[in-house]
């Protein structure tokens, strides 16, 4: 994985954590107010998702040296 992905892949972990600390878990998840923390982990799981997408497209066209 390539240094740019690596920072991305730090990025989105910490906007999950930081995310998953801030939901009131004494309420509904998909309460008024917890819904703002549950767009933003939802985004950054997608953003997990396309970065392995994209870092397995990155390796595809890649010949390996002998």
């Amino acid at each position: 994985m390539q240094k740019f992905y690596k920072v991305f892949l730090v990025l989105f972990i910490v906007f999950i954590a930081i995310n998953l600390y801030a939901l009131d878990w004494q309420s509904e998840i998909l309460s008024e107010d917890n819904l703002k923390f549950v767009f933003s982990i939802a985004s950054a799981v997608m953003g997990l998702i396309l970065l392995f997408v994209l870092d397995a497209w990155s390796k595809i066209g890649v010949k390996k040296r002998a």
